[in-house]
């Protein structure tokens, strides 16, 4: 299997593992507020309005492994269940992004990421 098929598969699981400390944190949220949480790291996607090196640092900045654990620690030392489900949830959207083959962004353009080419042109 190749790098980027086990990448891919890291995802799904990191996906399904953060969704699972979502839901266990057991925020109490209502449905809207869950959606919302899981699909929030998207608007990051608003920094490529300042060209691709910076739409490429904000969105990468907002799709990495490692502030999702930091907020879920941070949640875990306060005893703050909101916290370590949101951390959860951006987790669980950061690993289905990479089981679909979205990666980290490249400076020369959205479409170019560490995964490889998204979209029509790159399959």
């Amino acid at each position: 299997m190749s790098t980027t098929a086990w990448q891919r598969v890291e995802g799904a699981g990191l996906a399904l593992g953060g969704l699972l400390i979502a839901v266990f944190a057991g925020p109490g949220w209502t449905a809207p507020v869950w959606i919302a949480i899981l699909l929030a790291p998207d608007l990051s996607m608003a920094g490529y309005l300042a060209g691709p090196r910076a739409g490429a640092f904000i969105y990468n900045l907002a799709h990495v492994y490692a502030l999702p654990f930091l907020a879920m620690v941070v949640g875990v030392a306060f005893g703050a269940p909101a916290l370590i489900a949101a951390g959860g949830l951006w987790l669980s959207h950061i690993g289905a992004d990479r089981a679909l083959g979205y990666g980290l962004k490249a400076n020369t353009g959205f479409r170019d990421t560490h995964l490889g080419r998204i979209g029509r042109e790159g399959r």
